[in-house]
């Protein structure tokens, strides 16, 4: 199974992932937990240069271009190989972070997104994607507050980040049946609850 957990910034992705992780080892699943971008040694490299904030200069087509190259890495490296071998895949974003970011957030046509984003991942598609959602003002000062670094896209405008989480929703109505959505703005231990209970009825499934 393949699982992906998407959201604005400061939502608490990268934590949760990491506690579903443990819990699900502990239940005796074999697990894989991993990030876009990056994940691999190329992917990494592309995740350097996409959150440098000294990139200013970047237009939203090499943004797009290069998060695309680092997913296809990831894809055809780590991915795909660990869902053949029965492994259970966590990943911290997927190609749903580039239609909400690029797509809502840019304005980028989602249609050619799409394209791209099939070509780059060859049509694998998330089984649960896990909205972990929280209001933009809260969020991005969960990451200032958290002492968190602060990449390229977290110092974009406020309205920017609107967009994307206006996004995301919009993703998500489309799609109901893949999507569950979580109030990442309680007790990380409250939301992890949540995270353990969805995923569980979905692998019992």
């Amino acid at each position: 199974m393949f699982i992906t957990f998407e959201g604005p910034e400061g939502g608490g992705k990268t934590t949760q992932i990491n506690l579903l992780a443990v819990y699900l080892q502990e239940c005796g699943y074999r697990v894989l937990a991993t990030r876009e971008p990056g994940g691999t040694r190329i992917g990494d490299q592309i995740r350097a240069c996409l959150h440098d904030v000294n990139n200013k200069e970047m237009v939203p087509q090499t943004e797009l271009l290069l998060y695309s190259a680092s997913r296809a890495q990831l894809v055809h490296e780590v991915i795909r190989p660990a869902l053949a071998a029965g492994i259970l895949v966590l990943c911290d974003r997927f190609y749903d972070s580039t239609l909400a970011y690029q797509g809502y957030g840019r304005g980028l046509d989602l249609s050619q997104l799409r394209q791209i984003t099939a070509f780059a991942t060859a049509g694998l598609k998330p089984d649960l994607t896990l909205l972990f959602d929280i209001d933009v003002e809260s969020g991005l000062t969960r990451r200032t507050v958290g002492g968190e670094e602060m990449n390229r896209l977290d110092l974009e405008a406020l309205t920017f980040h609107q967009w994307v989480r206006h996004g995301f929703h919009a993703l998500a109505a489309a799609e109901p049946t893949r999507w569950a959505l979580i109030d990442a703005g309680r007790d990380p231990q409250l939301v992890q609850n949540d995270v353990r209970r969805l995923v569980m009825e979905r692998l019992q499934l």
